[in-house]
């Protein structure tokens, strides 16, 4: 008879007394979407770099988790709070960059391609445009499919206040693209 798979909270109770397995699954169970979320908000080549500090934080303050959400939706709070303090630094820092150069794979047409990089684009540059807790609360939503009161959870909102700033964000988008 197969095991059942571990909790995460069962995983976090591993970490906590020094099974480093508990931490490695928590990381392979949640890694991609923390990633997924990261890139969509415009981590750019920062995203491998922000996933690790926000497995970092998480594992040394896992103490503060009190389980009142999802550990998903709580490394992803660390990993939105971990991007604004990166463009917070960027925005001090004046960096000028190398190469903008984008790579197409040549599979399809190349006008399918290209329509597609273009809307890829557009949905991306306004993802950005939008404020940051419309775009958090869309992105945690359309992106990763969490629940208002998760989304709420990891924001420090209300149920109904995400509800509102996904309803405004997605009201952007549409008069962006």
């Amino acid at each position: 008879m197969p095991l059942e798979p571990a909790t995460d909270a069962e995983l976090i109770e591993d970490w906590k007394n020094g099974r480093e397995s508990g931490a490695a699954e928590l990381v392979r169970r949640h890694g991609e979407a923390v990633a997924r979320y990261l890139g969509a908000a415009g981590a750019g080549d920062d995203v491998d770099d922000l996933v690790q500090e926000a497995f970092f934080k998480a594992f040394q303050k896992i103490d503060s988790f009190r389980g009142q959400s999802q550990f998903k939706t709580w490394v992803i709070r660390i990993a939105s709070n971990a991007l604004t303090d990166l463009r917070r630094k960027q925005k001090r820092a004046k960096v000028i960059p190398i190469d903008d150069r984008e790579f197409v794979d040549g599979s399809g047409r190349p006008d399918e391609v290209l329509d597609g990089k273009d809307a890829e684009r557009r949905v991306a540059d306004g993802i950005k445009k939008l404020p940051t807790l419309q775009k958090d609360v869309f992105l945690m939503r359309a992106q990763e499919g969490l629940a208002y009161d998760e989304v709420a959870r990891a924001l420090g909102t209300t149920p109904g206040a995400a509800r509102v700033h996904y309803h405004h964000a997605v009201k952007r988008l549409k008069k962006l693209l």
